[in-house]
């Protein structure tokens, strides 16, 4: 199955810093967020956010509760739009393109930019019609092109040898580690640009949690990946960029290796050495 094969740049783009944010290049950004701002009726959650994230690598967010990772991440593909009480200032660009533009289709952009949530969410069908949910609405296909598709989502999820004789069976049969990767390869099945990952991990055991990490490194090479996590280990074990948040505000952006090595400010210091919660 050819799709998802984007070209890949092996070289990381290179990098300007002002302040504590690393600069990404424009030619090698995915999403360009600039003077992002969100708040929950009065209460606001994010404030003058401008940083941009590379394509076809992983950028983790980091921060403590309330900080403000997951209301960023679910502000990347308009999931903001289902709550009316959510005020909403600045600029978020996908490949160039205003995601709040009049002529940018929600249900599309939800395509392209799909989403994994804490809590594994598998549909009560089986694997098979689980994983071809997405296809049957947004795509018309022929029933040997469903399987094709079917077949190449699982393995890029690194769950077809597993599942490959019982694909019939219910999906609340697997394991959670299970169910996480078959909600991942049914949102890889219509061919997502970038994948945003609300802490995939935190409700596994170790070895799933492993699997669900080897699975994040083996994917970029296809698309974007953004997590969310708390686990300052797994976001150095597989991110390439990290951004620290607190308080709804971007403190530090950094290639991961520096922001963990050398931060550049106290605060992140305080943060990733566990003396601040």
């Amino acid at each position: 199955m050819p799709a998802l094969d984007h070209v890949t740049d092996s070289v990381s783009p290179a990098l300007a810093t002002t302040g504590a944010v690393t600069e990404i290049p424009a030619s090698a950004s995915c999403f360009e967020i600039e003077g992002l701002s969100l708040a929950y009726g009065d209460t606001p959650a994010l404030s003058n956010l401008t940083l941009r994230i590379p394509r076809q690598r992983v950028t983790a967010f980091i921060g403590p509760s309330g900080c403000g990772k997951t209301t960023l991440l679910r502000a990347l593909n308009r999931l903001h739009d289902l709550n009316e009480e959510v005020r909403r200032g600045g600029h978020i660009h996908l490949e160039g393109q205003e995601i709040h533009a009049p002529e940018v289709e929600v249900a599309e952009l939800r395509r392209r930019v799909g989403m994994v949530f804490q809590t594994p969410n598998p549909f009560p069908m089986s694997i098979y019609e689980n994983v071809a949910f997405g296809l049957r609405l947004q795509m018309s296909l022929k029933k040997r092109q469903r399987d094709e598709v079917i077949e190449w989502a699982l393995r890029s999820a690194a769950l077809w040898d597993e599942v490959k004789d019982r694909l019939h069976d219910s999906a609340w049969s697997l394991s959670g580690g299970q169910q996480q990767r078959l909600v991942i390869a049914r949102t890889l099945a219509v061919q997502p640009e970038v994948l945003l990952l609300d802490e995939p991990a935190s409700a596994l055991d170790p070895i799933s949690t492993l699997k669900i990490e080897e699975l994040i490194r083996s994917l970029k090479s296809r698309l974007t990946l953004i997590l969310v996590t708390h686990n300052m280990q797994q976001a150095a074990r597989v991110s390439d960029y990290t951004a620290f948040l607190n308080g709804g505000e971007l403190v530090e952006y950094a290639a991961t290796d520096a922001l963990f090595t050398n931060p550049r400010l106290a605060q992140t210091e305080n943060y990733i050495t566990g003396r601040m919660g």
